[in-house]
């Protein structure tokens, strides 16, 4: 059985994901309050805006910046997309 949430991106039930995907409060958050569909979309984001910082997640400061971008998209009203961003 699949467990739902009340997604906050969604603004609807949808289906929770299955694990906390990320450490800490911040993980714990996005699990009880994010469903699948919504961290995919994050996935997405969070990959467009490492190809186009040219961030590398192996650095704390690159690692800091993509917490931060994750905690808008979620949960402060949206993340923006770097400025000169042009959508294929």
């Amino acid at each position: 059985m699949h467990r739902t949430v009340h997604c906050v991106l969604l603004k609807r039930e949808a289906e929770g994901l299955d694990r906390i995907p990320y450490p800490g409060e911040l993980g714990q958050r996005i699990f009880d309050n994010v469903s699948k569909e919504a961290w995919q979309a994050w996935l997405k984001h969070q990959t467009m805006l490492i190809n186009e910082y040219r961030l590398s997640p192996m650095k704390p400061k690159d690692r800091q910046f993509l917490e931060q971008q994750m905690e808008k998209f979620f949960f402060g009203g949206g993340a923006e997309p770097p400025p000169d961003y042009r959508p294929e």
